[in-house]
């Protein structure tokens, strides 16, 4: 059954249309990725899946009761803003110490619970978003680009435990990237957007297809590289810290 669908999704802004005619499923388990460039709608196609952005027709159905994890593209927190990571995951409720220890042991990140939050390096960052979404034990988690800032080692660790979380928990992942050597090997299915779907289906099938090298200016190399998905689950689909910044733009 699928947690989410779309059909016929289109959004305009204005007189100027973002979205058209998309239609989209993800069942529990899948790692699905979006890729698409700049201006292809990828940020307002993660929204109407969220329910915040309102679409110009078409319908989005969600399962019932579904509990959704969401990392955004980017959160910013004034440097003047007292807020510690526990106070920070206290947020909008007040969560128990053993969740919040629970959540911070998943991710790696557990002794970060007294650090100000402008003070993480953009991996710690990163981390803290990824366990905030976990605490309401998602059934899928969706992610807005989440690795802007990271170095490419950072990125391959940051997926690598996306992957881990997504086994340990069985939940579905969507996701927006613009990491293409890395997201297109760890995903089940990959989605190329630009303003509609172009293309879908495995990553090898969707590195091989006119539309995404035509968008990408991908060689005749393909994009298969870094870090190789593994499986441990079937699908309909067959699958394919040197420096961080942090979210205020220093280098750690």
């Amino acid at each position: 059954m699928n947690l989410i669908e779309a059909k016929n999704l289109s959004v305009d802004h204005g007189r100027s249309a973002v979205l058209d005619n998309v239609n989209f499923a993800i069942s529990a388990g899948e790692i699905v990725t979006v890729v698409g460039p700049n201006g292809s709608g990828k940020s307002t196609f993660i929204r109407s899946i969220l329910g915040v952005q309102r679409a110009t027709s078409g319908t989005v159905i969600r399962q019932d009761g579904l509990r959704i994890g969401y990392v955004p593209q980017k959160l910013f927190i004034d440097d003047t803003l007292p807020m510690t990571v526990t106070r920070f995951l206290s947020l909008p409720r007040k969560q128990t110490q053993a969740n919040m220890d629970k959540v911070t042991r998943r991710v790696g990140a557990t002794a970060l619970d007294h650090r100000q939050m402008t003070s993480l390096s953009g991996g710690q960052f990163q981390r803290i978003l990824l366990a905030r979404a976990l605490l309401g034990a998602p059934q899928i988690l969706i992610l807005d680009e989440p690795t802007q800032g990271l170095d490419q080692q950072g990125v391959a660790l940051f997926y690598a435990l996306i992957e881990e979380v997504r086994r340990e928990l069985g939940c579905a992942v969507l996701m927006v990237s613009h990491d293409l050597h890395v997201v297109m090997s760890a995903s089940d299915r990959v989605i190329c957007l630009n303003g509609h779907i172009c293309c879908e289906g495995t990553p090898q099938v969707v590195s091989a297809a006119p539309e995404y090298r035509a968008l990408f200016g991908v060689g005749t190399g393909g994009a298969l590289a870094l870090y190789r998905h593994t499986h441990d689950h079937d699908h309909d689909h067959d699958h394919s810290h040197a420096h961080e910044h942090d979210p205020h733009g220093r280098a750690n």
